[in-house]
């Protein structure tokens, strides 16, 4: 089965990194895939955040790294024959907001998605965390 697990990665964090081991666990591949939406400015350009993600998939023989700039996730899966979404989520807040887009996407397409916890001594840290962090250069984004 082939998985897709879609972010905006900016920046990739440890906890990005353990959803990818953890999925690479339980599907035969996974595409980690930078989703860019042409409409929003990222701290990191596109080919960084690629980069850092190619570094935190290192030994994860099952996985690939792509990216998608334009149209829907639901439009990359058909295309590229996804047949699940994963989507990592560390609390409630997380989840509320992921539900609705995950019934849409299956609504859809029938694609569905796999929700991964969060490892609890993670579960703290998100990209807006770290890059606020690593502007003060007290830390370095994974990968």
């Amino acid at each position: 089965m082939r998985a897709l697990y879609p972010g905006s990665f900016d920046p990739v964090t440890p906890g990005h990194h353990d959803v990818l081991r953890r999925a690479a666990l339980l599907f035969d591949e996974v595409v980690a895939c930078v989703m860019a939406n042409p409409s929003k400015t990222g701290r990191f350009p596109v080919d960084e955040r690629l980069e850092r993600l190619r570094a935190a998939a290192t030994g994860l023989t099952n996985v690939t790294v792509d990216s998608h700039t334009g149209g829907l996730l639901v439009d990359y899966c058909r295309d590229a024959g996804i047949d699940v979404v994963i989507r990592g989520v560390r609390d409630g807040h997380d989840l509320d907001h992921e539900v609705p887009m995950a019934l849409m996407n299956h609504e859809l397409t029938g694609i569905e998605t796999v929700f991964i916890a969060a490892d609890p001594e993670q579960a703290h840290i998100s990209s807006t965390l770290v890059t606020a962090v690593d502007r003060r250069g007290q830390i370095k984004p994974a990968g």
